[in-house]
């Protein structure tokens, strides 16, 4: 193939890599994008094809390593609860009696009612802290009177 072909060639491939990249995570097309312009730009000045084969490959491992130090930034961020994994650590106060044996009870926590679950059976306003999410029920345990509570019942 002559070098005209090879310039649109890469040109087009830098091209879509990049827009690729725009709907993929994780900044895995982008090297191969950078690795084609720095291709398509070596092709556009007449460089001889075994030197844009090469910018291409060290453009693209260079741009890999580069990239990678933001993806595990990106990776150790810890990510927001969303859902009623929010809820975990939350505290909240019993409106309904939590009976394990009945599978009845409900909590109050910050205005939201939720059905609720316990080892043991719980009274009516006492307040307790989410252990962790059984479906659609919250695991509640008791929080003792003398300890603080963040203001999350209502």
């Amino acid at each position: 193939m002559e070098n005209e072909v090879w310039r649109w060639l890469w040109t087009c491939s830098a091209v879509v890599f990049s827009l690729a990249e725009v709907f993929t995570a994780g900044f895995f097309l982008l090297p191969f994008a950078i690795g084609a312009a720095a291709a398509a730009v070596l092709a556009w000045v007449d460089v001889h094809i075994l030197w844009q084969w090469l910018a291409f490959f060290v453009a693209t491992v260079v741009s890999f390593v580069y990239l990678r130090r933001f993806v595990r930034r990106q990776n150790d961020v810890e990510q927001p609860r969303v859902g009623a994994s929010r809820l975990i650590d939350a505290h909240g106060k019993i409106i309904e009696r939590v009976d394990e044996d009945a599978m009845t009870g409900m909590v109050r926590i910050g205005g939201e009612e939720w059905r609720a679950s316990a080892a043991e059976t719980i009274e009516v306003d006492t307040r307790v802290m989410v252990a962790e999410i059984d479906g659609t029920r919250l695991v509640v345990v008791p929080v003792p009177q003398d300890q603080p509570t963040e203001n999350t019942e209502s």
